[in-house]
């Protein structure tokens, strides 16, 4: 190999090594997203999605675990499109439990307030006016 063969190669090794160091740069990895998505995790299991919206939890908890996996891979691209799918579903979980909740209250509201005018209604008799004895003509 001559000098210039192997100049070339270094510098193409270079020029490589330069593109691999810009796309690390250029797509770092998405600590910031990923800790969004856990925040949104919590406030979801916090809101009672577990009980409430299990499904939804159960989708943003798992995506979140493969954005964690795929940061730690030095995968950015899918760790942080899964870091986001994992906040978008984690806010839906508490979105919906929150909804389930308003309406289990509404619920426990409306019946109350029917115990409340039934025994309203029994406990105050309708009281009529007793009734009026025919006046006689004086005699």
């Amino acid at each position: 190999m001559n000098g210039l063969e192997r100049s070339i190669k270094r510098a193409a090794a270079g020029t490589a090594a330069l593109l691999a160091l810009a796309a690390c740069a250029s797509s770092p990895i998405p600590n910031e997203k990923i800790a969004v998505a856990k925040d949104s995790v919590q406030r979801a299991e916090q809101s009672g999605a577990q009980e409430f919206a299990p499904v939804e939890l159960s989708t943003a908890r798992d995506k979140l675990q493969r954005a964690e996996k795929a940061a730690a891979d030095r995968d950015a691209q899918p760790a942080a499109m899964l870091a986001e799918q994992a906040n978008v579903d984690a806010q839906l979980a508490e979105a919906t439990a929150q909804e389930h909740r308003s309406h289990k209250a509404e619920t426990e509201l409306e019946a109350s307030l029917q115990a409340l005018r039934e025994q309203a209604n029994h406990s105050s008799p309708t009281a009529s006016p007793p009734p009026v004895a025919p006046q006689t003509p004086n005699q």
